[in-house]
C-alpha cells in the first residue's frame, strides 16, 4: 500500500460515473468512513445531468467534469484523470465513467485501486436476460449517429465488458449477498452515522412543525422513488384504509423522469414532498415520521440493493414497514414489520396495527436503533474497510 510520509494523510480518490446519479449517495457514505479512518478522501466524477443527485455531506471536497458522449467522452475523460491523484483509488460501480478510467489510472499510476459496487448495473437493462445483438443496420445506427446508443459511455454493453474486469481491482466491496454470490468481494453495507442519526437529539414535534406535517400521521419514504421500490403499494394501501390524517412523505423525490408527477397526478391527496437535504438535516427530517416505509418490490432490481433507507429509519428508532425481499429480513430480522412484495392490502393491515399499537411499535424501533448502531453504522463499516485497505 502507498502511504504519504512525514504526517501527510493518506489520500483516497473516490470516483464516481455520474455525480448526477444514484451512485454519488454511496459515495459520499464511502467518503465519510474514510474520514473516519482518517484519510484525506476527494470525490472525482462526471456529471451528466444538470444538477447534482445528492447533496455532499460538509467537508468532503467533489471535484466534477461535465461528461459527454463519444466522442467527445475522450477529452472529457483526460480531464478527469487528471485529478484522479490519491493515493488509493477507490472506484464506485463497474462502469467506463468510474471503473475503466481507474483500471488505467492504476497501471499508469502503480497505485491500489479498489471497486465498490452497490447494485447490479446490468439489472436495470434486463439482466440475466440482457445482450446485445444488434442487426448490421442497428450497429451503424448505434456507432454513428449523434444519439446512437453506443455513444452513451455507459452503454450495457460496456458495462458487461466492464464486468468482466472486476478481477483487476485489489479488493471489490459489495453491500448485498446478491452481489457476493455474483461477483465475491468484502461484504460491506450500507451503514449510518449513528452519531448523527440519534433519536434523542431531535423532538419529533417540533420536527412535524417545522416541514408542515403537524397534524398528520406521517408514513415517510426518505428517498427517490422508482417503480421497484414500491411506493404505488404504499399508496394503494392508504386508498384502502382511506383515512383522513395518514399522508406519505417523499423526501427528495425523483431526478430520474416524471414519475413523481406521475403519482402526484394519481394519489395527490395522499403525498407531500420534501425537497432533497444535506445529510446533516436528514435526521431532523426522519425524526417527523411515525413510520419509515421501504416497500421494495420482487425485481432483480432490488435483489441487487441495500435500500439507504432501511438504515434511515433503524437509525432514528423509528418502526420499519418494508418486505420480504433480498436481503431486507436478514438487515431488519425481528425489529421492523415485514410483508410480502406487491401487497398493498397487507401494507394496509400493518399500518392499521402499527397505529393502534404504537408504543409497542416504538419499542421496536428502538431495537431496530440498537440492530443499526451494531450491525449497519458507519463505525462497522469503517472497521470492515479498515480491514480491506490493510491488506492492499
Amino acid at each position: 500500500m502507498v502511504l504519504k510520509q512525514h504526517g501527510i494523510k493518506t489520500k483516497v480518490s473516490l470516483v464516481v460515473s455520474d455525480l448526477s446519479g444514484g451512485g454519488s449517495v454511496r459515495a459520499f457514505l464511502l467518503a465519510q468512513v474514510l474520514k473516519k479512518l482518517n484519510y484525506q478522501v476527494e470525490i472525482v466524477g462526471f456529471v451528466f445531468g444538470k444538477d447534482l443527485y445528492a447533496i455532499p455531506p460538509d467537508e468532503i471536497p467533489v471535484v466534477s467534469v461535465t461528461g459527454k458522449n463519444y466522442p467527445e467522452f475522450f477529452s472529457a475523460a483526460q480531464k478527469l484523470f487528471k485529478k484522479v491523484d490519491g493515493d488509493i483509488i477507490y472506484a464506485v460501480k463497474p462502469k467506463v465513467t468510474s471503473f475503466g478510467l481507474s483500471v488505467l489510472k492504476k497501471f499508469t499510476s502503480r497505485r491500489p485501486l479498489l471497486l465498490d459496487m452497490d447494485d447490479w448495473e446490468l439489472s436495470w437493462y434486463g439482466g440475466f436476460e440482457w445482450k446485445y445483438s444488434p442487426s448490421p443496420k442497428q450497429f451503424y445506427r448505434d456507432l454513428f449517429k449523434k444519439d446512437g446508443g453506443l455513444r452513451f459511455p455507459d452503454h450495457p454493453l460496456y458495462i458487461q465488458w466492464m464486468e468482466s474486469f472486476v478481477k483487476q481491482a485489489d479488493a471489490v466491496t459489495i453491500d448485498t449477498q446478491f452481489l457476493q454470490e455474483r461477483f465475491g468481494g468484502v461484504y460491506l453495507p450500507n451503514g449510518k452515522d449513528t452519531s448523527l442519526f440519534n433519536p434523542h437529539e431531535y423532538d419529533p414535534d417540533t420536527s412535524r412543525k417545522r416541514y408542515g406535517l403537524s397534524g398528520y400521521r406521517i408514513l415517510m419514504f426518505p428517498g427517490a422513488p422508482r417503480p421497484h421500490k414500491g411506493v404505488e403499494d404504499v399508496l394503494m394501501a392508504l386508498d384502502k384504509l382511506n383515512v383522513s390524517d395518514l399522508r406519505l412523505v417523499i423526501v427528495g423525490g425523483s431526478p430520474y423522469d416524471n414519475y413523481d408527477e406521475d403519482l402526484m397526478k394519481k394519489w395527490g391527496r395522499w403525498i407531500i414532498k420534501l425537497p432533497k437535504f444535506p445529510v446533516e438535516v436528514m435526521p431532523d427530517v426522519v425524526a417527523a415520521a411515525h413510520i419509515v416505509v421501504v416497500p421494495q418490490r420482487d425485481t432483480v432490481i432490488a435483489r441487487a440493493q441495500f435500500p439507504l433507507k432501511l438504515t434511515d429509519g433503524m437509525a432514528m428508532a423509528k418502526p420499519v414497514l418494508s418486505t420480504r425481499v433480498g436481503d431486507i429480513p436478514e438487515i431488519v430480522a425481528d425489529t421492523g414489520y415485514l410483508v410480502d412484495p406487491g401487497a398493498p392490502e397487507q401494507i394496509a393491515e400493518q399500518i392499521q396495527l402499527i397505529f393502534e399499537n404504537l408504543a409497542s411499535a416504538n419499542e421496536r424501533g428502538r431495537q431496530a436503533r440498537e440492530r443499526c448502531v451494531e450491525k449497519y453504522s458507519t463505525d462497522t463499516m469503517a472497521s470492515t474497510l479498515a480491514k480491506v485497505i490493510a491488506l492492499l
